[in-house]
């Protein structure tokens, strides 16, 4: 599973990865300048880091995010949420396009919630589920 998750990221850090990756760095950068703004930037830069390799990982709720985190994604989504969003959901339409394409879609779909909302998040590790290697078998990890 760890080879078609390589596979996957590289497709996708071709294609979209990186200019998505930039939009995340120039946003938290703009944040960065002033104090106020520096967890907001502090969130685009995890993000950026989330969308360069997103096969594999995924985002949580942070259990002590708390209404600070919830105020702060309003004050992102006018900002800059609403525009990452947007720029996820038209390369997801144009990579669903095509049938390979396909997953590659349907993930830049779920970065675009994340790119709406993303203080109170973590990005985690996926692990495949046991299901996926037969009933009763062992997983080597």
């Amino acid at each position: 599973m760890d080879g078609l998750r390589l596979l996957l990221n590289l497709v996708w850090l071709v294609f979209q990865g990186w200019v998505l990756a930039l939009a995340y760095l120039i946003a938290g950068l703009i944040a960065c300048v002033t104090i106020v703004g520096i967890p907001f930037g502090i969130a685009a830069f995890r993000l950026a880091f989330f969308v360069v390799l997103p096969f594999g990982r995924t985002t949580v709720a942070d259990p002590h995010a708390g209404l600070a985190s919830a105020l702060g994604n309003l004050v992102w989504f006018v900002v800059a949420g609403w525009w990452l969003a947007l720029l996820h959901i038209v390369s997801g339409i144009a990579f669903c396009l095509t049938i390979i394409g396909i997953p590659f879609g349907v993930a830049s779909f779920k970065l675009a919630l994340v790119g709406l909302f993303p203080l109170g998040k973590r990005v985690v590790e996926t692990r495949a589920p046991h299901s996926w290697f037969g009933a009763g078998q062992a997983v080597a990890r």
